[in-house]
């Protein structure tokens, strides 16, 4: 966002006088924030220069300062007529202090660690690193911007949106007088994405300009949002239920908690929320909650659509690891697409912290006698094997302390073999498991919460894993055998073609590598059948697209029982050269556990795969329904019959309004969302459906639609919900505006506010839709 317009020139008087009226509007933001008077915050409203760092000759200094808003950091730039740029808080994705990104590692010195630090943008903007001019000054960025992001990250969604519209509002003062003329107020209005006529505009300023001035000032302005911030919907219900005075006692409040909301609740839990959320004193006192007060609470997440029990982790951790659905990766090092696209640590990192459990490692011999990971037969970039466990081992528990399996595929010679293994085990050490866990030989998989903090290898062994407490009669000098390994990238070559001649399907296998491989022994699948008889628990098969949704259709029920006490990895098609992804829960109604997706690509696939990982505290892992678990199950997702799995519901949905919507094409000033939305249900094939609202011309600020729709629902528990919001286009293809996906068996019933995601994943702070959803039996 450039900052092109050339304010007339102030006095001294006047620079004076903005000077102190832009001190005051930090304070207020200071306060809404909760950082008055933090030290931290004050060094960086003053600013600083700090060294920008691209490459080991363009390292330059540039001055960086927070803005007035306490949410917009400003830097100079020496790009034609563009001499201030800025970005937004909201737009960082997380912050890495010394020298942890590919570009500081490579561009400074190791002097440098403490004065280094970079800041990640989400939807995968380039990052920035910078160094500052002391440790100090180093730490006071980082912390800085880090209690802004936590700080904005607890502000309820009502503060959030005030925060963001007063902050439009001063944009729109171009003047910078801290008034808003009719053509301000205007200007404003399409900033919010709402298009208004002139005479609408008109009228709602003059019904504030109280003082009959010409312009907003002060309580007029104050007066003016909370009529633009005016939801007629949330009157209706909080009036439905106000009976005592025209305000909620905590007795009006327990009705609206079990009739409307459907919570089985006593009368403690309402007045525990009027005491927390009541605004009013004398309310508060007299246990009663205002419309203030009610607002809040349905701001919260306790409004939430997610139901708050399941936020945290909730789920029993203590079953077999086969037993759960476990977020996974494709392609982990890719950025872009598999034909020559970049491969780097940071697409590793990314996929970590958006809760990914496990991650692929494509293997080739490199220079220098160093393995490197890339996609092989193409023009992707390299990346070393040793820098991506660096990687893995820094970020792997930072957003889920569960168990990260390492999935290789290996198509080194045995010597870079040798190497990957003492890289793994130099820079994973105790925490990569290199022996079963218990004395004796295993009959099944530890669990997630025995795994914790752990690495598991998944790739090629030698032997069978009883060898680990028999007389090992393999030779320690003979360091290689000849195995099977299937060569995923060898389906395609640089142009996408498939390849004429392909490599030997055999390579050898070093032993130091071949130990490390406990639970996740990789071997070739030829048939339930076969496998039952000759495979262990712990040997696992790896299955393209093709061959495992043709088996999900044809042998739904063999293929959930061979899951039942083994673990099976499905994977892309070789031939979506785009990385584009495959539909994700047919595989996970077949009881498959590592539904493998790549992460770089945003798509309603990889959206659904976020929805079906977002309760139990985004660790990674989803306990599968017991029907899944169950020796005696006869489930067939293709063909219902009766059984505990079938659970007829009928899910009505009502889409009432959403609020302050993003534009799509930013840029554009004139350009406002015509939103309409769509609700999706994905599970079996039988409650696969799709309806959607019309669309609403010009509003992308406080549409509504309260159109209601119904699901028939068989099986409940294999369910997931997806809200999609698109801008209605009648000559092209609709664009995203933001997305929500979660199971069914997490949302909450009745009036529920839904957050929404980018196309990446990232949480739009502002927006939302309001809905009614009510999950009834079926009669």
């Amino acid at each position: 966002m450039s900052c092109l317009c050339k304010r007339p020139k102030r006095t001294k008087s006047q620079e004076l006088l903005f000077q102190e009226r832009m001190k005051k509007v930090a304070m207020e933001n200071r306060k809404r924030l909760g950082l008055e008077g933090d030290e931290d915050l004050s060094f960086m409203l003053t600013g600083g220069p700090l060294v920008k760092v691209r490459s080991r000759a363009w390292q330059k200094s540039r001055m960086y300062k927070l803005q007035e808003d306490c949410k917009t950091m400003w830097y100079e730039t020496s790009k034609t007529f563009r001499t201030r740029q800025t970005f937004s808080v909201d737009d960082i994705a997380s912050l890495r202090t010394g020298r942890q990104s590919e570009g500081l590692l490579k561009y400074t010195q190791p002097s440098a660690e403490d004065r280094c630090f970079t800041i990640v943008f989400k939807d995968h903007h380039k990052h920035l690193d910078l160094m500052a001019g002391s440790p100090d000054d180093a730490k006071k960025w980082v912390k800085g911007l880090t209690k802004i992001i936590d700080n904005v990250q607890k502000l309820s969604r009502q503060k959030k949106s005030e925060h963001w519209i007063f902050n439009c509002m001063r944009k729109a003062d171009k003047n910078e007088d801290n008034k808003m003329s009719l053509k301000e107020l205007t200007h404003f209005l399409r900033q919010i994405n709402v298009e208004v006529d002139d005479t609408y505009a008109e009228e709602l300023f003059r019904k504030c300009d109280k003082s009959n001035s010409g312009t907003l000032e002060g309580v007029e302005i104050k007066h003016y949002y909370d009529l633009l911030t005016h939801r007629e919907e949330m009157d209706v219900i909080y009036k439905r239920y106000a009976q005592t005075d025209g305000q909620m006692s905590s007795r009006d409040l327990l009705r609206f908690l079990q009739g409307e909301q459907r919570e089985k609740v006593a009368l403690a839990s309402a007045v525990r929320l009027i005491d927390k959320y009541e605004v009013d004193e004398t309310a508060k006192r007299n246990q009663r909650m205002t419309m203030d007060g009610f607002l809040m609470y349905m701001h919260q997440e306790e409004g939430s659509i997610l139901n708050p029990a399941h936020s945290v982790v909730y789920q029993d951790m203590g079953q077999p690891l086969n037993h759960y659905y476990i977020s996974s990766s494709h392609n982990t090092y890719l950025t872009a697409d598999q034909l020559k696209g970049p491969s780097s640590t940071e697409a590793y990192i990314r996929a970590l912290m958006k809760g990914c459990r496990c991650v692929e490692l494509d293997c080739w011999d490199g220079a220098n006698g160093e393995p490197v990971i890339y996609h092989g037969y193409t023009l992707t970039s390299k990346v070393l094997f040793k820098d991506a466990i660096k990687a893995i081992n820094d970020y792997a528990f930072k957003t889920s302390e569960y168990p990260v399996i390492l999935s290789l595929e290996n198509h080194c010679t045995v010597p870079q073999q040798k190497l990957m293994a003492d890289h793994m085990a130099s820079i994973l050490g105790s925490a990569l498991v290199t022996q079963p866990l218990s004395d004796t030989m295993p009959t099944g998989f530890p669990s997630p919460e025995e795994l914790k903090g752990k690495f598991l290898v998944k790739g090629k062994r030698l032997n069978k894993l009883d060898a680990v407490f028999g007389n090992n009669t393999m030779s320690t000098a003979v360091e290689a055998d000849s195995v099977s390994e299937e060569d995923e990238a060898a389906d395609t070559k640089e142009n996408g073609e498939k390849a004429k001649t392909k490599k030997s399907n055999k390579i050898k296998l070093a032993k130091k590598l071949s130990d490390m491989v406990i639970y996740c022994k990789s071997v070739h699948f030829g048939g339930f059948e076969h496998a039952k008889d000759t495979q262990a628990f712990y040997e696992m098969s790896s299955l393209k697209e093709s061959k495992a949704f043709n088996l999900a259709e044809t042998s739904g029920t063999a293929f959930i029982h061979h899951n039942m006490d083994k673990l099976t990895r499905i994977y892309p098609a070789g031939s979506r050269t785009d990385s584009s992804n495959y539909n994700p829960v047919p595989m996970w109604n077949a009881g498959c556990q590592i539904v493998a997706l790549n992460f770089q690509t945003p798509c309603k696939e990889f959206d659904l795969n976020q929805g079906r990982f977002l309760p139990n505290g985004m660790c990674g892992y989803a306990l599968k329904p017991e029907f899944q678990r169950d020796l005696s199950s006869q489930m067939n997702p293709g063909s219902l019959t009766n059984g505990p799995w079938l659970k007829k519901k009928i899910l009505h949905i009502m889409v009432i309004s959403a609020q302050q919507l993003p534009k799509v094409n930013k840029e554009k000033h004139s350009s406002i969302v015509d939103p309409l939305v769509r609700v999706e249900v994905c599970g079996v094939a039988a409650d696969n459906a799709s309806r959607e609202t019309r669309h609403i011309v010009n509003n992308g600020f406080n549409p509504m639609w309260n159109e209601t729709f119904q699901f028939t629902v068989h099986v409940p528990e294999l369910a997931i919900v997806r809200f999609v919001v698109d801008d209605y286009d009648s000559t092209s293809q609709n664009d995203l505006v933001g997305q929500y996906c979660l199971p069914l068996t997490s949302a909450q019933n009745g009036y529920r506010h839904v957050p929404l995601l980018t196309k990446r994943g990232d949480v739009i702070a502002s927006a939302g839709l309001f809905v009614h959803l009510m999950l009834l039996d079926a009669k």
